[in-house]
């Protein structure tokens, strides 16, 4: 492993040239170029701060560490200066309600293009909260952030294709009009896919449905379904080589992970990727036990998972995409109770279990925090009422619920949820599947013409009956 020795401003670091080689363009330019500096085991950088110097190297050498303002910036310059596309990431994951709009100038200032984007899908999700300070960004950036469209809160049914019931509404995919305190229909999913015990995700604005089962016995049903809400438009794509229903399913950076599930209603170790550019799936290290459905979520650019031990323990594991590899993270115990629903949020991931003796009306959530590995009880119980508190999703600093009664918002704080406002309950029973996608008003306006010519076709049949 060869060092070399880096001067920014009086601090002199020590470092791995092969480090910098792989992760900074910047470096990777010079060490190739066969000029005098390529062969120096010395430089100076000019122009960058030490402190962010020394930040990314904490970053590459795999701490993430939570920064102020200040840092933020001199970070932002190291990453546009040297070219480092993991630490832009790393700056991706940090975004929030306080540092959104900072972030924003800065990455535009620097030409930080994919943190330039991700904070302006961010600010826009928000735009509610920070609308006042939103209106002080220079116009070009203004525009920029009005330009983009916010994310919808997006829900689904559990429906299992059963001849003869095709026109169910749990067929329907419906999303949230937040403005008419409506839900409004966005069509129906393919008469051969089943959302019921399937894994649904959502990456890159599309929807992905893989494996889910068929009917009271459980047939696992073979086929995956892919929704473009882009075109308004389904495709099938290639299942897993192994089949299997109540399949948790993940989706992150160009790939879908499928992790765990039953068949034949025995709970499987396997776990399995799928890769959008090359449309295959891969087979990666087993789960550390058979589980069906495990809680997953992702933060800080990681996937987690939650597993059950018995007697009263949930643990908590990460999957490390690098060395293909699952690592143990931290256990909770319980009595009577164990983590059903987890979501993640900056550093944090919320558990969401029972209450005592089985009480799933009244849950409690707990916190584990990735920077201090602590564990916190927020305070006081969350009402469970039809499983709402399972259908959380998160977005920007809000917490979206359901069930039929209400949609119940919340403004997340790290050791409490505040309900923030009610709207309306999506009116279908059984489980659901919720996530967020940025529809296009012509997908809207498409959904909207659709429903009213069966409206049409509906109203003809029964004057025909009659």
């Amino acid at each position: 492993m060869a060092k070399i020795f880096v001067k920014v401003e009086e601090s002199l670091f020590e470092t791995d040239k092969d480090q910098l080689i792989m992760h900074s363009e910047y470096f990777r330019a010079l060490f190739q170029s066969g000029m005098r500096e390529s062969t120096q085991d010395e430089f100076h950088l000019q122009s960058l701060s030490a402190k962010g110097f020394l930040i990314m190297l904490r970053v590459l050498a795999g701490e993430q560490p939570l920064l102020n303002c200040e840092e933020i910036l001199q970070v932002v310059e190291c990453a546009a200066f040297l070219q480092v596309q993991l630490l832009a990431k790393h700056l991706v994951n940090l975004i929030n309600t306080d540092n959104c709009l900072f972030m924003y100038q800065a990455a535009a200032t620097y030409g930080l293009l994919d943190l330039f984007h991700s904070a302006a899908l961010y600010i826009r999700d928000s735009y509610e909260l920070l609308e006042e300070d939103i209106q002080l960004l220079p116009p070009d950036l203004l525009q920029y952030v009005e330009s983009l469209l916010p994310s919808t809160f997006v829900a689904v049914g559990a429906h299992t294709p059963i001849s003869g019931f095709l026109e169910d509404a749990s067929r329907k995919i419906y999303f949230l009009d937040e403005h008419n305190n409506q839900w409004e229909s966005l069509g129906c999913i393919p008469d051969n896919a089943s959302t019921f015990l399937a894994g649904v995700a959502t990456l890159d604005n599309k929807v992905y449905i893989v494996g889910g089962a068929r009917g009271a016995n459980k047939q696992v049903v073979e086929r995956s379904f892919c929704y473009d809400v882009d075109n308004n438009s389904w495709s099938e794509f290639s299942s897993p080589h192994q089949l299997r229903y109540e399949v948790t399913l993940v989706g992150h950076e160009a790939h879908l992970y499928a992790i765990g599930g039953e068949y034949e209603k025995v709970p499987v170790v396997s776990f399995e990727k799928y890769s959008l550019s090359s449309q295959t799936w891969s087979f990666l290290s087993e789960l550390p036990q058979p589980a069906a459905g495990p809680p997953a979520s992702k933060a800080m650019g990681r996937i987690f998972i939650c597993l059950w031990k018995p007697l009263d323990t949930t643990i908590i594991y990460e999957y490390d995409i690098q060395k293909d590899e699952w690592i143990y993270v931290s256990s909770i115990m319980r009595q009577q109770s164990y983590g059903h629903c987890m979501v993640g949020h900056t550093d944090n991931l919320y558990v969401m279990r029972n209450g005592p003796s089985d009480d799933f009306l009244r849950c409690i959530i707990e916190n584990f925090n990735l920077t201090t590995k602590q564990w916190t009880t927020l305070s006081g119980q969350y009402v469970n009422s039809k499983g709402a508190l399972f259908t959380a999703v998160i977005r920007g600093d809000t917490v979206f619920t359901l069930n039929r009664a209400l949609t119940l918002i919340y403004s997340v704080d790290i050791y409490n949820w505040k309900p923030k406002k009610e709207r309306a309950g999506f009116n279908r029973g059984g489980s659901l599947h919720t996530f967020f996608l940025r529809i296009p008003e012509a997908t809207k306006l498409l959904a909207k013409q659709n429903r009213m010519n069966e409206l049409k076709s509906h109203y003809s049949i029964r004057k025909c009956s009659s």
